[in-house]
């Protein structure tokens, strides 16, 4: 057990009862137990037998001696300490029987075991009696164990010194002492749950803030003044909003305005311990609140949109968003520290914004090279029924111990209303509390009063200081309630008529505060009317103002993003970019993409794939996609950007096909080749989430303008599970918020005949989601192209996310391949591919349009039929639609009579309803009209694909004799 001396400390996790039949048996025979516990009896027995402890604590009372098993009849009493001067007294009676005195000991030491453990049982489970509900409702019935009775002791121990060793600050202790101190400490306002952190050093730290007879919470009167002005302001801006916008909607704040003053301490508290910016992620309910009287946006501001303004300039445009889903920065000064402060926006989706929060934070991080991750604080606000039941809470506490995806501890502050929406928590949820799920990471959690703007505001303190020292999430679970309903219009009697009893009677915080703070004489009566009346005069006179503001100016192309710029679909030139290099450049790459370092014992197979590879470059020609998508990141990084690809399997590949990770055989360490030329370029095995970790990556493009931040679903309809991250903030991120963001999506497609799962990445989803020039949805079919659409996704001076439908079987496939040249200096990324061996466009009468895989299918089937009327085209881009092209193409096809939209996917998946109203657009410009394309593919399907290999290749069959209009062949059903 590693005990040292008579450490208390190492007693955590035993039995009372075990511990003491140990001690009886050390005894009799201390050999008969284990060194470590022979020498923890050993220094607790001379601890309470030495003279210090004799001193307070002999003679034994008669009590003392009975509870020692001895007659106190029997005990002869101690000599009274001679007066100065006095002569030396006579010698002095007999010592008292030795068993008498070990049998003393041994009931010293078997009090300070079971003492002990009432200390531990207050540590694990005091937070159980702590006073925490505002409204009295949440009490809970006292655990036994917190009694002294349940560890032995009888009321007349109360006033018995005890042993303690200085646990709690006590050398000894009454037992009435000991109560005393471990009430005050764990069942106040604050309620500390730590126990089940492993770590000891991280145990003793909060220890050390919360233990001993001297660790009330105290502020200078200075610091009372501050927190209660803080939340007046709170309280009044709620009021002033309810005031002026009656019936509107603002999820206010009331009955937690406490957060208000407690944000004031992190970023003060920060501040002086390092931090230098916060990014901040919450959902609605307080937001405006933090947005003026947190962030310092301009009240007028607010008002503006209230009353119907635009959050964004005129010329800028974009749909906007409610007032409670926007987002801000800013920079507060405390005490001469400058911090910086994001509050990134946010939708309806509750903890949706978390992952991109941490993605930011990260990013920031490693922008700035903040390696021990202390000048960049990630923190995120909850609601408790969310905290509770929002599974991305997980995912993201998952993050917080990962290389690649650790921010250095989050602080989570929830706003703890006691009931989400019209849900009662033990509705809500089937743990005791809500932050419960906190415990997967071991982090700390203070739950406190939200009715002691003290308690909440010291508990922040504390969750700063943990956070920095340690780099771990730490949580504030803030108790306190929510005024009104759901939203202001709500009626919330309907379903807990008995808390908003309780409500309307209850007393607002700074009312409670106000009086404490009179009665303290820190304050007269009429403070806190003084500071109400100055804040709404602000208030007023901002209202005024609000009726002559306008925004003059778009926050979203300053800081990283400076140079940067919304694309304009008339400057053709800002769309496209020369993305291809040298050859020189390439050869070179390719030497650093396939040497073996010395050393290095790589797989057998790996071997074989280099060799192939260095066949490529020696020959110019058989280039692959691992292959070619290696030389794009590899060119970036010698182009000044940074690289980071996540997924689940990504350094390997899902189909053994990137290897951009070396495993030596022998001893297991690993080589990766493009971080060992730049250690910007990181590949990341992620955790096995899509939802989060596409959200953290989101966070990391939008704080990382010059890295190619790359997501990798291991299937591409795996990122169902991330639907949310791409309806709310991929595709329309910059229209609601004016934020741009270069998230690249891989997403592996493609018919197989592996079934339903696995074939379809869902492309419709992405294309039904495309308008006003937002996101970019490409299927490659070539490694040159793919190559270039990378590159050309930073070289351009604007940033949109790009889908990519990445392949399957094309990744060996021996016709998709490309050269050298095709990847040199010159080339660039084609938004549609022309067909290599089509006829001359006046011997053309069939044009087949497709995206991806199904041309390799088509084009086959063509060429061994003789077929020397039909052109086949791959549409590369498929938003923004290439009609441009497309149009170009037809004025060169004179005689053509059937034009064709092939796909692999049923009718209602794919590309179909998407690109049939946009090609017949093309048509009518090309003066092609009534003419109108047909569709070649699968029916309409409930399911992605069949599962049935006979039918995947009768239908695969059917629909691609039915594109070039040869023989048909029955469907598979």
């Amino acid at each position: 057990m590693g005990f040292e001396g008579s450490s208390f400390d190492e007693l955590e996790g035993v039995s009372p009862a075990f511990a003491e039949a140990l001690y009886r048996r050390f005894r009799d025979d201390p050999q008969s137990v284990e060194a470590d516990w022979r020498d923890y009896f050993s220094g607790l027995e001379s601890a309470v037998s030495g003279p210090s402890w004799a001193r307070k604590n002999w003679p034994l009372t008669d009590t003392d001696a009975l509870t020692a098993g001895l007659d106190p009849t029997q005990m002869e009493p101690a000599p009274k300490p001679a007066k100065p001067g006095a002569k030396p007294a006579p010698a002095a009676a007999p010592a008292a029987d030795p068993a008498a005195s070990a049998a003393s000991i041994a009931s010293a030491v078997s009090d300070s075991i079971r003492a002990t453990m009432l200390i531990r049982t207050y540590r694990v489970r005091g937070h159980l009696l702590a006073d925490l509900d505002p409204l009295g409702m949440a009490r809970l019935e006292e655990p036994a164990d917190l009694e002294p009775s349940f560890h032995g002791f009888t009321d007349a121990d109360m006033d018995r010194p005890i042993y303690l060793g200085g646990q709690l600050g006590f050398e000894t202790a009454t037992l009435r002492q000991l109560v005393g101190t471990l009430r005050a400490n764990y069942c106040g306002h604050v309620g500390l749950e730590y126990m089940h952190i492993q770590d000891v050093e991280e145990r003793r730290f909060l220890q050390e803030r919360f233990e001993g007879k001297d660790k009330e919470i105290s502020f200078t009167a200075e610091g009372k003044k501050a927190i209660l002005g803080k939340v007046v302001e709170g309280e009044q801006w709620e009021k002033f909003l309810a005031r002026k916008y009656v019936g509107t909607k603002r999820f206010g704040l009331d009955g937690g305005e406490s957060m208000i003053p407690a944000f004031e301490a992190i970023i003060k508290y920060g501040g002086q311990s390092g931090i230098s910016e916060m990014v901040i992620g919450m959902a609605h309910r307080g937001r405006l609140n933090v947005l003026t009287n947190v962030m310092a946006k301009p009240y007028r501001a607010l008002f503006s949109e209230f009353a119907g303004g635009s959050a964004n300039p005129d010329d800028v445009g974009g749909s906007g968003d409610v007032k409670y889903h926007l987002g801000t920065s800013t920079d507060r000064e405390f005490d001469g520290k400058r911090v910086h402060l994001s509050l990134c926006p946010n939708p309806s989706h509750l903890e949706a914004v978390d992952p991109v929060v941490l993605g930011k934070s990260r990013a920031k991080q490693t922008r700035i090279d903040d390696i021990e991750r202390a000048r960049v604080l990630p923190i995120l606000v909850h609601g408790d029924a969310a905290f509770a039941g929002q599974g991305i809470i997980m995912e993201c506490f998952g993050f917080s111990g990962l290389r690649g995806y650790s921010t250095g501890g989050t602080l989570h502050f929830v706003i703890n209303n006691q009931v989400g929406f019209t849900t009662s928590p033990q509705f809500a949820r089937s743990s005791p509390y809500c932050s419960d799920i906190a415990k997967m990471v071991q982090a700390p959690i203070l739950h406190v009063n939200g009715d002691d703007p003290e308690a909440v505001t010291y508990a922040c303190k504390v969750a700063v200081d943990f956070r920095q020292k340690f780099k771990r999430d730490v949580v504030i679970d803030m108790w306190c309630y929510r005024r009104f309903g759901h939203n202001e219009g709500d009626e919330p009697g309907f379903t807990q008529p008995q808390m908003y009893d309780a409500i309307k009677t209850h007393p607002p915080v700074s009312s409670l505060y106000t009086k404490r703070l009179v009665e303290e004489g820190v304050i007269d009566a009429d403070w806190t009317k003084a500071q109400e009346d100055a804040f709404v005069a602000r208030l007023e006179g901002e209202f005024e103002a609000a009726k002559h503001y306008k925004v003059n100016k778009a926050d979203w192309f300053e800081g990283e993003w400076t140079g940067f710029a919304a694309p304009r679909e008339a400057i053709t030139e800002r769309r496209s970019a020369v993305s291809g290099v040298e050859v020189e450049r390439l050869q070179a790459l390719g030497k650093q993409l396939t040497t073996v370092p010395e050393g290095l014992t790589v797989h057998r197979t790996l071997n074989r794939i280099l060799d192939a590879k260095k066949a490529m470059f020696e020959s110019g020609e058989g280039f692959d996609w691992a292959t070619a998508e290696a030389l794009a990141y590899g060119t970036l990084l010698q182009d000044g950007y940074a690289v980071r690809l996540s997924g689940q399997d990504s350094g390997r590949g899902t189909f053994s096909q990137r290897h951009a990770v070396w495993v030596d055989q022998k001893d297991g360490h690993k080589y990766i080749p493009l971080s060992a030329m730049d250690r910007r370029f990181q590949v990341l095995d992620s955790p096995l989430s899509e939802f989060g970790v596409l959200g953290f990556e989101y966070g990391y493009a939008s704080a990382a303008p010059n890295t190619l931040v790359l997501w990798e679903a291991q299937f591409g309809d795996f990122v169902n599970g991330a639907q949310v991250m791409i309806d709310q903030f991929i595709a329309s991120g910059e229209a609601k918020w004016l934020r741009v963001n270069g998230l690249v999506m891989l997403l592996p497609h493609g018919y197989e005949g592996q079934g339903p799962e696995h074939s379809s990445a869902r492309p419709e989803r992405f294309l039904q989601l495309c308008a006003e020039d937002n996101i970019q949805v490409a299927n490659c079919t070539t490694p040159a192209n793919y190559y270039h659409i990378l590159r050309r996704q930073m070289l351009r001076k604007f940033r949109k996310p790009l889908i990519i439908m990445t392949p399957k079987s094309l990744l060996r496939h021996k016709a998709a391949v490309s050269s050298l040249e095709d990847l040199a200096e010159g080339s660039r990324f084609h938004r549609v591919l022309f067909d290599p061996k089509a006829p001359e466009g006046a011997a053309v009468k069939r044009l087949v349009l497709c995206s991806g895989k199904v041309y390799y299918d088509l084009a086959e089937a063509r060429d061994q039929a003789g077929d020397t009327d039909t052109m086949i085209l791959r549409v590369e881009q498929l938003y923004p639609f290439p009609g441009d092209v497309l149009e170009e193409v037809l004025a060169t096809l004179p005689n053509v009579e059937t034009i064709v939209w092939a796909q692999e996917e049923p009718k209602n998946n794919g590309y179909w309803f998407f690109v049939e109203p946009l090609i017949e657009e093309v048509l009518e410009r090309a003066g092609k009209a009534p003419m109108r394309a047909v569709y070649a593919g699968r029916r309409a399907s409930a399911a992605t694909a069949t599962g049935l290999a006979k039918n995947h290749a009768a239908q695969q069959a059917a629909l691609v004799a039915e594109a070039l209009g040869h023989e048909t062949v029955t469907k598979g059903k």
